[in-house]
């Protein structure tokens, strides 16, 4: 009887090893599919949201350019000779500007992102340091040593301005 089980058991062999390739075959065939159906519906969906990350660069670019220290200085002129109240419009513009563009972020890099909020706190600050100096006694001696500033160190907007562009250039 066990010499009539060993016939059987190398005949079962051949037929288990074409059953393991015959599976192997199926699962690899299955893998590729399955990648590279999720490779054409990413490739619908990058497609699709495109146009609208592209739209969010340009609306961040746009914020970048509005808060430019310069470009914010010449659409927002003072009304009164008082440079505190000066300096709470031009924080509180910067602001509004920031929060009517906030929800931008859904759609740039978190690289980027933190670039636009430093840019943004940069200018601030930039804002600030100019209000709190001694010799600075209107609202228009602080135009003077704010737009001096950026003309010696540039506007901290610039530097964001120039990361976005080059992830935007990264796009295509």
């Amino acid at each position: 009887m066990n010499f009539e089980i060993i016939p059987l058991l190398i005949s079962l062999i051949p037929a288990a090893l074409i059953t393991f390739i015959a599976f192997y075959f199926f699962k690899l065939h299955t893998s590729n599919e399955e990648r590279r159906r999720r490779y054409l519906l990413h490739r619908e969906h990058q497609k699709q949201s495109f146009p609208i990350r592209l739209q969010a660069y340009e609306r961040i670019a746009l914020f970048l350019e509005r808060i430019s220290p310069g470009k914010l200085l010449t659409r927002m002129a003072p009304v009164a000779e008082d440079k505190k109240n000066y300096e709470s419009l031009l924080i509180h513009t910067i602001d509004q500007e920031f929060e009517h563009n906030l929800t931008q972020q859904i759609y740039v890099s978190d690289e980027c992102w933190n670039t636009v909020i430093a840019a943004k706190n940069a200018t601030i600050g930039l804002i600030r340091k100019a209000t709190m100096k001694e010799d600075v006694d209107s609202a228009d001696k602080m135009r003077e040593i704010i737009l001096t500033s950026i003309i010696e160190k540039g506007a901290p907007s610039d530097a964001a301005l120039a990361a976005i562009k080059a992830e935007v250039s990264e796009m295509f």
